[in-house]
């Protein structure tokens, strides 16, 4: 069968974290980029090398690539200069000298269980012992003082063994020595170990270009510190999909500017890790607006993307309220207006179930079912099947915690399956355009891939003072531009902390509904990172930042809004 009637699949994994690093003291608050560069990173290249015929589109946050360049760079300096690390945890790893007071021990061995306890600890009988030993701790303090180097030695090999990607641990011998080891690592063993970190820190970008050059993988980005480009722009967005929504008092001061910012430094980042200008942009949250898709359009950006739900509400605006049930209005691309840069729309259910039914089931059983609804589709598109272009848009990094062996087997089969059926053709947003003309869409209503709205970063008290926060700041980063009086280097160190505060995760986590330790983790690190720009800027920081302002308390949220951090933060 021809690729012409066959039925386009696309599936783009979406990679980012915020901005761990104190830019001001150097030291990485939260571990979570290297952790997932070298758990998830380096299983989804090795995934796609394995099967030539699959094809994905890779999407980074430029945020993202620096704090993995930078990773590499410290680890190789300290192995081969010495140079002090700039992490907690890996520090710990290569210091000789553990930690001796008793509650430094506890942070650091609380440090150490932070993974889903199924599927990173309980399959490691040695990890679980190590971890167990760490909740009887909780109960009972006083035996910290008992606590030898070895234990801890012990937990950070662990810790590091069970975050290494499953195909890591199928090829490199090295790795398997170690966890045949069990028990007793020496410093001998930890600094192999972080051997092997750096070397799959330090080609985590090279694999993704290889695979890019090789044509299997379209890379595209995201601006610069993952911004919610709609609200920068125009706060009242929001009211598009929620019209009686409680917003911050005010507007975001120079919006546009700020979004061209991210967009242009995202680029320049992107080129120079890549080599290349990229042709499309996830959006940060897949927040979209028709403002943001006319300033996406002026820096020549062929493809863009957002949620289901976002087409629907738009949909509905032109015909009435009312869209086909069959939805097969989903499945194509479209232009605002006809012109301008092309939008796709994820099928929220087949993405959801990659990213949160899928996990318990057998691998077999789950690539059957996937494969089964995209059977379907193509079925009911046949006649003009040629036009059809499924999207399939996750997080690339996060679901994998929650599948047996780092979803391993379910990746395996998925990408084997698809590469080779008879009726679906694998293909990229850029080679689906080379073939689809996209629809006209009258209309565009703003929002994100969450709920088709965004009330997970503004609208609740506690997300409004974040959001009050970061206005307050602007006004003084203006009026210190205005008076000349920030300029020239400082000026420079104090538009890319700003980019840093604009990022979209710390509002994500405001709420008293998110998990109280991970809300606990992001309001502090904001905080910081808002006072670090008062300090750049020359002004004392207000004294508002040193009070917590959100507590969290809820369970982890459900139905599809999950985000690194959450499950160990």
């Amino acid at each position: 069968m021809s690729d012409k009637t066959r039925l386009k699949v696309v599936l783009c994994w979406h990679m980012h974290q915020p901005q761990y690093q104190d830019l001001l003291g150097g030291e990485y608050h939260l571990p979570w980029t290297y952790l997932h560069a070298t758990k998830d990173y380096i299983d989804m290249a090795a995934h796609l090398r394995a099967v030539p015929g699959a094809k994905a589109v890779i999407n980074f946050a430029p945020i993202l690539l620096e704090q993995i360049d930078d990773y590499a760079r410290q680890l190789h300096a300290y192995l081969n200069q010495g140079t002090p690390i700039r992490d907690t945890l890996l520090a710990a790893l290569a210091n000789p000298v553990l930690p001796q007071e008793s509650s430094a021990r506890m942070l650091l061995a609380e440090a150490c269980v932070r993974a889903n306890e199924v599927r990173l600890i309980e399959p490691y009988p040695q990890f679980k012992l190590l971890a167990d030993m760490v909740k009887w701790y909780r109960r009972h303090p006083d035996g910290l003082m008992y606590v030898s180097e070895g234990f801890l030695a012990d937990i950070l090999v662990w810790y590091h063994l069970a975050w290494m990607g499953e195909t890591t641990r199928r090829r490199d011998e090295r790795v398997a020595k170690l966890m045949d080891k069990q028990s007793g690592y020496t410093l001998e063993d930890r600094r192999q170990l972080l051997q092997i970190i750096c070397e799959q820190l330090s080609g985590v970008i090279e694999q993704y270009r290889a695979l890019a050059e090789q044509g299997q993988v379209e890379l595209s980005m995201t601006p610069y510190a993952h911004p919610i480009m709609p609200l920068l722009l125009d706060m009242q967005a929001a009211r598009d999909a929620m019209p009686e929504v409680e917003l911050p008092s005010g507007q975001y001061p120079g919006g546009e500017e700020r979004v061209r910012w991210h967009i242009v430094e995202g680029i320049r980042t992107f080129e120079r890790y890549f080599g290349f200008r990229p042709v499309g942009c996830w959006p940060s949250e897949g927040g979209v607006s028709a403002a943001t898709l006319r300033v996406l359009g002026d820096y020549d950006f062929r493809w863009t993307a957002s949620g289901e739900t976002v087409l629907a509400n738009s949909l509905k605006a032109v015909n009435g309220g009312e869209v086909d049930p069959t939805k097969r209005w989903l499945h194509a691309p479209y232009r605002l207006d006809g012109q301008g840069t092309a939008c796709f729309f994820r099928d929220d259910g087949l993405s959801d179930a990659i990213g949160f039914k899928y996990a318990d089931w057998h691998a077999d059983d789950a690539v059957a079912d996937f494969v089964h609804h995209l059977e379907n589709i193509a079925e009911a598109c046949t006649e003009k099947r040629q036009d059809c272009v499924v999207s399939v848009i996750l997080d690339g990094e996060n679901a994998w915690e929650y599948y047996p062996n780092n979803g391993y087997y379910f990746l395996s089969a998925l990408y084997g399956l698809l590469a080779d059926h008879p009726t679906i053709e694998l293909t990229t947003f850029r080679a689906a355009l080379d073939a689809v003309e996209p629809k006209p869409l009258p209309t565009l209503k703003a929002g994100s891939w969450v709920y088709g709205t965004f009330s997970t970063w503004i609208g609740d008290m506690d997300k409004n003072r974040g959001w009050e926060m970061l206005i307050d700041a602007k006004r003084v980063f203006d009026c210190l531009v205005a008076e000349g009086r920030l300029s020239g280097e400082r000026l420079e160190r104090a538009t890319r902390q700003l980019a840093i505060c604009e990022g979209s995760d710390w509002c994500w986590w405001f709420g008293d509904y998110n998990p109280a330790t991970s809300v606990s983790s992001f309001e502090r690190l904001y905080r910081l990172h808002l006072a670090n720009l008062y300090q750049i800027m020359g002004e004392a920081p207000p004294e508002y930042l040193a009070h917590s302002f959100t507590h969290g308390g809820g369970s982890p949220a459900t139905g599809g809004v999950m985000r690194q951090g959450q499950q160990h933060a």
